[in-house]
């Protein structure tokens, strides 16, 4: 079974990889999955959350900061370590790597796993953004696919266990801030 969805996820890979390759991709996907290009993005983000964004801003941006130490920790010092399963761009040969491809494991990708808890947890707080938030994660995770360092699998698994880690987090805060405000009264 495990051969099979192997299959599955090399074939996927392949496609995406491969199939999908394009001048304007090739251009696109590798400044999109560069994390240093977001380094602004994310600072403009928490000033405006702490500056701007109110009580809730700052909540957001508190709950952000654990939710996102939380996942990558948890994604890359123990799932990776234990699956240790290798980077298609260290097992096949017949693919087009964009950026280079990284001594890291492949599963699941820290990338999905990050960008996924941050669009659940910004999701909670500002609803009306949902499909921003969680189209910036899906655009990242595809483009770590697109580069050639990561199968589909890792990105879709990387992708559930941050949402996960981002509902489990905003609910424990939403259940803290409740017993905070009763306490309070």
């Amino acid at each position: 079974m495990l051969e099979f969805i192997q299959t599955i996820d090399t074939w996927l890979f392949h496609l995406i990889n491969g199939g999908t390759a394009n001048k304007l991709f090739d251009k696109f996907m590798p400044f999109i999955t560069d994390n240093q290009h977001w380094i602004l993005v994310y600072v403009i983000l928490f000033v405006w959350l702490f500056w701007k964004g109110g009580k809730t801003g700052r909540i957001c941006a508190a709950v952000l900061i654990i939710t996102i130490i939380i996942s990558d920790q948890v994604s890359s010092s123990i799932i990776k370590n234990y699956v240790g399963r290798l980077r298609p761009c260290h097992v096949l040969s017949d693919i087009r790597l964009l950026v280079p491809c990284g001594g890291g494991k492949s599963f699941p990708s820290s990338h999905a796993v990050n960008t996924f808890a941050a669009a659940a947890v910004l999701t909670h707080y500002y609803r009306k953004y949902l499909w921003l938030f969680f189209g910036i994660a899906a655009t990242i995770s595809f483009s770590r696919i697109y580069v050639g360092v990561h199968y589909p699998f890792d990105v879709i698994g990387g992708a559930c266990f941050g949402m996960l880690v981002g509902y489990i987090v905003t609910y424990l805060a939403a259940k803290g801030e409740k017993l905070f405000q009763k306490k309070n009264k």
